[in-house]
């Protein structure tokens, strides 16, 4: 029988993506956790943050360890600021946030089942640690485009106004 492994995950390491202008570590993934969860570290600057969209089949939280964003569901408007939790539940809440302070945020993602940590993968941009892009212009076609991809994963994408 074989034992059971700890896995460890230094400060810093873990493959980085730019999404949305955001740049996220994947701490732990589900390729690691045999589709358990994952954990991503998400760094996001100001005027940055993924727009509206939903997962039935993925209950998604968020700590967050710095900064304040803007969440924007269908339950309402919260500003989440250190210290604050949310958990969006399994079913298709379509949610979204947006870092409208001047800070940086932080925010420790756990995703259960894994999952969306290959989609960030697949609509992200490989980038060096502490390296952030600008956030993408969403107009029609890109809309699209996201849409496409999303639904390989579960997810749905809509319009940046979709929420108001």
């Amino acid at each position: 029988m074989k034992a059971n492994t700890l896995t460890t995950t230094a400060a810093g390491q873990g493959e980085h993506v730019s999404v949305m202008g955001g740049t996220y570590r994947f701490v732990i993934t589900g390729e690691q956790t045999k589709g358990a969860y994952a954990i991503i570290d998400m760094l996001i600057p100001p005027n940055s943050g993924p727009g509206p969209h939903a997962h039935p089949d993925f209950q998604e939280s968020f700590y967050v360890l710095d900064g304040e964003v803007e969440v924007k569901s269908e339950a309402g408007t919260f500003v989440a600021r250190k210290g604050d939790f949310l958990n969006i539940p399994m079913g298709g809440m379509v949610h979204g946030f947006k870092n409208k302070s001047e800070q940086m945020a932080r925010l420790w993602c756990t995703v259960v089942p894994a999952g969306l940590d290959d989609f960030f993968k697949e609509i992200g941009t490989p980038v060096a640690a502490d390296t952030f892009l600008p956030p993408p212009q969403i107009g029609p076609d890109e809309v699209k485009r996201l849409q496409a991809i999303a639904q390989k994963y579960g997810q749905q994408v809509f319009p940046p106004d979709y929420l108001g």
